[in-house]
């Protein structure tokens, strides 16, 4: 239905909008990135299951479902391992604006994961984006190691994105989500034990530290991550990445006023950013009149 889907659209920004001050706790939270995800993971996890528990859902879904929520929770993790990296050797600014690239593979990817034709704006919006990322990156050169990480980590973000889109069609999204997350603090455990990390450095944690952490993981994964998977079934993959490219606008100019001097950039990276914002705005209205072309067309 219309109302719907402008109902997940306005969600799905409200979403951003909390990734996007997810990236400022990243670079306030003090200890490594791989301990950040652990941690995430762990207590969005028991969030999720207390929500389920007392929503009375059912934890109960077929096993090939369980090895696909696996994979996806892998992805998942690495992607979170990634990108907090990126943003802890360089800053939110830069790690931000690389995820601005999640658009351009999702146009190339959406159409084999779901057997449609490639738009042709989208594959242009996409290059334009591409353009706008490059300008940032000659002007931000010193940032080069961390925007090499952020990339790994939205390829990684677009992946389990495709992959959550078709489990949405079947699944509820916050078994889907639990089960992820789950998997993905299962891998991290097993890594953390052959590398022998568990100790009690491990475990002390500043107060501010655990603060941050909790923010994380309830508003900013629990409750972002579920709402996310759930407003795919009206928006498409491509749709949903599209608009993830305002989690940089949102991010920079949270991290401009939170953080301070570290993400004041140059004159040139607002201008990329900038154009990154009016792609998005443009696709949308093209979108629209698509989609009131198609009906017109179905109902004649």
């Amino acid at each position: 239905m219309p109302n719907d889907r402008i109902k997940s659209y306005f969600n799905l920004h409200l979403i951003v909008f909390i990734w996007g001050f997810t990236a400022i706790l990243g670079a306030l939270i003090t200890i490594a990135a791989d301990s950040i995800v652990w941690y995430r993971m762990l207590m969005a996890s028991l969030f999720l299951a207390v929500y389920i528990f007392f929503s009375r859902k059912s934890f109960q879904i077929p096993f090939t479902a369980l090895l696909q929520l696996t994979f996806v929770g892998l992805l998942i993790a690495l992607h979170w391992i990634f990108f907090f990296h990126a943003i802890h050797i360089s800053n939110v600014s830069i790690t931000l604006s690389v995820f601005s690239l999640g658009a351009f593979l999702a146009s190339l990817l959406e159409p084999l994961f779901y057997g449609r034709k490639v738009l042709w704006y989208e594959v242009f919006f996409g290059l334009v984006i591409i353009a706008a990322l490059s300008v940032i990156m000659q002007v931000e050169a010193g940032y080069f190691k961390g925007m090499l990480f952020a990339l790994v980590a939205i390829v990684l973000g677009v992946l389990f994105t495709l992959f959550n889109g078709k489990l949405i069609q079947k699944h509820d999204s916050a078994v889907i989500t639990f089960y992820e997350f789950v998997a993905g603090f299962l891998f991290i455990t097993i890594y953390f034990i052959g590398q022998n990390k568990f100790s009690l450095d491990f475990f002390s944690i500043s107060t501010n530290d655990w603060v941050l952490l909790l923010v994380l993981s309830s508003v900013c994964t629990a409750y972002a991550f579920t709402a996310s998977v759930k407003v795919m079934k009206q928006l498409s993959p491509y749709t949903v990445m599209l608009t993830t490219n305002l989690e940089p606008v949102y991010g920079i100019l949270l991290a401009y006023f939170i953080i301070g001097d570290k993400e004041k950039m140059s004159a040139s990276f607002y201008a990329g950013a900038l154009i990154i914002l009016l792609v998005v705005i443009l696709n949308g209205i093209l979108k629209h009149k698509r989609n009131l072309k198609l009906k017109t067309k179905n109902s004649s």
